[in-house]
């Protein structure tokens, strides 16, 4: 059961990978993105690491939902109505991906793996947060939640128009009041 929980998110985010690269549209490759990254977080959450599979799986949610909204207001091509490739110079791309996997995968299968001493920490979580932000973790952890907060903030006043700026409190309204000229009927 472990192997056929470890190779169906394996083959899936290699195939949905693969399509963000057969794909017209814009918005289909993100989802395919999103798509192979989840399962990528799925991978790291196999592996015992929770945290990192977690923030994984929210960071790469939000990036994939943002590009999309983004890739749709400004690309050219968003619905994939005329045919786009989101490669280019093929052959070189080709013959790099080649060179980088047989080297990696080398580098997998003849590295010197050493064997494992100790035990595991009693808490995972904690020791990779030390020893990736050593004693700043409490201030890093801050900084995140004001970042958040930021940009929480600058969505929220980067428009002067609520959503019931259109319609007035009868959502109902057959007939948008709009104070702002343009846009969807006008």
């Amino acid at each position: 059961m472990s192997d056929v929980a470890f190779w169906l998110p394996a083959v899936l985010a290699v195939g949905s990978g693969v399509m963000v690269f057969r794909f017209d549209s814009m918005a289909r490759a993100t989802f395919s993105l999103l798509t192979s990254l989840l399962c990528v977080g799925g991978e790291i959450l196999l592996l015992g690491l929770g945290y990192l599979g977690i923030v994984t799986v929210l960071m790469m949610t939000i990036e994939m939902a943002i590009m999309a909204v983004f890739m749709i207001m400004f690309m050219m091509n968003p619905a994939g109505l005329m045919p786009m490739t989101m490669v280019h110079n093929k052959k070189g791309a080709a013959v790099i991906c080649v060179v980088a996997f047989v080297l990696l995968a080398a580098g997998v299968l003849l590295a010197p793996w050493p064997a494992r001493q100790g035990r595991p920490p009693p808490d995972p979580t904690k020791d990779l947060g030390l020893s990736l932000m050593g004693p700043q973790m409490l201030t890093m952890m801050t900084l995140g939640m004001a970042l958040f907060a930021t940009i929480v903030a600058t969505v929220v006043l980067a428009t002067r128009r609520g959503r019931y700026d259109r319609f007035g409190d009868d959502l109902r309204a057959r007939r948008a009041d709009d104070p702002v000229r343009g846009g969807v009927g006008r």
